[in-house]
């Protein structure tokens, strides 16, 4: 149950981002990463979902960075294209690979409240699994450990 203070917060960002909404279309969430290993820094997007397409999701990026790569891609799908899971996409930011992520829920939390749904019954997303001097997390010579730099989908959580 939150507290009076609290829903007066949420009064005032679901607000912002109704403003935010209806000037871009779409805006971009970021949440640090957490005190415990498994919670990594992410951004999403929220708005995609009433363009009748799944939300977007960053893993293991800073705030620029994910910003920039959310922006880019958002942008295509406010032009009209739809993503697939499986579609690379070769960015100026780096080379993405688009993943269907089977625990929105547990993650896009934003557009879950502005779309007034509940966990289990989440607004769909794609995680933009990104290459990292070229590998990706399923090759061989991926620079560093999966689960710490970009945890596949499904396998974290916010």
């Amino acid at each position: 149950m939150t507290t009076a203070q609290e829903n007066a917060w949420l009064d005032q960002e679901e607000s912002y981002l109704a403003q935010v909404l209806r000037a871009h279309r779409w805006a971009v969430q970021y949440v640090a990463a957490g005190e415990e290993p498994d919670e990594p820094p992410f951004g999403y997007t929220i708005g995609m979902h009433g363009m009748v397409h799944p939300e977007l999701v960053v893993v293991g990026l800073g705030s620029v960075e994910s910003h920039a790569l959310l922006q880019r891609v958002a942008t295509m799908v406010v032009a009209g294209r739809d993503l697939v899971p499986g579609e690379q996409l070769s960015l100026p930011e780096r080379d993405v690979t688009v993943e269907q992520l089977p625990n929105p829920g547990e993650v896009v939390l934003g557009a879950n409240r502005l779309y007034r749904r509940p966990e289990v019954l989440s607004v769909e997303a794609f995680q933009l699994t990104w290459a990292h001097d070229g590998a990706y997390p399923w090759d061989p010579h991926y620079p560093c450990d999966p689960a710490a730099c970009q945890p596949r989908p499904g396998t974290w959580r916010a």
